[in-house]
């Protein structure tokens, strides 16, 4: 497995390039929709997500009844990339905590690694 230059400090023999976050974001993006994301992980913490908006959505307009957003509307993957996009740092990396899949990172390129 290729090591990733942000873990030069460890590995100072990594031939790998650097890389942007932004970059290393969209090479992520690309591969998203082929990636094995442990659903148990992300659902969880897409469900209190969900929660956590339909309350202050109740709180701010007043409203009382059906939210706006249910659970089971939301895709997994969607909101994995929307993570990516505009998540926390926190948020990102508990994102990639709960891949499956192996990554593979040369020449500023991430790949997928089959097993």
């Amino acid at each position: 497995m290729s090591c990733i230059n942000w873990r030069r400090a460890r590995d100072r023999n990594c031939k790998n390039k650097y890389i942007r976050e932004e970059e290393l974001i969209d090479e992520l993006l690309k591969i998203m929709d082929k990636v094995n994301i442990n659903e148990l992980g992300m659902r969880q913490k897409l469900e209190d997500e969900i929660r956590r908006f339909n309350k202050l959505q109740k709180i701010v307009n007043g409203r009382t009844g059906q939210a706006l957003v249910e659970e089971n509307e939301v895709n997994i993957r969607q909101y994995a990339k929307y993570l990516l996009k505009e998540g926390s740092v926190s948020d990102k990396r508990e994102l990639l905590a709960n891949l499956r899949s192996r990554l593979n990172y040369k020449d500023k390129k991430i790949t997928l690694i089959e097993e």
